[in-house]
């Protein structure tokens, strides 16, 4: 079986949008501890908020062992903290409502690195899969008439 080489642009950005698509997840997390204990609690002292980081903390270890399904799956729960982001940008005050700016900033990227990464690697396949037929094809020479 034929891999691509480490340096071909395809291969590249796949790496790209992991490393991107765990940097996102990561701070999310960050951000969410931060929001929810020091920067602007609902409550002083930190609320239960910030149990909202926990679920973030699940897809980490599929995302950091390259798992298709765990990108897949990713890209729709992320939405449920984007959905958080909007409604407490439009209904916080500073700086909640900046942090939740950021939140959406976060979820979208997210999104766009985790769909960019499945998609490039379902094309990165179908490339391989045809070289592979190609190759076949090639080292059993011309149909005998």
């Amino acid at each position: 079986m034929h891999t691509p080489a480490p340096s071909s642009p395809t291969t590249l950005s796949v790496h790209f949008t992991r490393w991107l698509a765990v940097g996102s997840v990561l701070a999310l997390i960050l951000l969410a501890l931060a929001w929810e204990l020091y920067l602007a609690p609902l409550r002083p002292g930190g609320s239960w908020l910030v149990l909202k980081a926990l679920p973030l903390c699940i897809p980490l270890a599929g995302l950091l062992k390259n798992r298709m399904y765990t990108y897949r799956w990713v890209s729709l729960v992320v939405w449920l903290y984007f959905i958080e982001g909007v409604v407490r940008a439009w209904s916080d005050k500073a700086p909640g409502n900046y942090l939740a700016m950021l939140e959406i900033a976060l979820c979208i990227t997210l999104f766009v690195a985790c769909t960019a990464h499945v998609r490039l690697r379902q094309a990165n396949a179908r490339a391989q899969a045809l070289a592979e037929v190609d190759s076949q094809l090639n080292t059993q020479g011309p149909p005998e008439a």
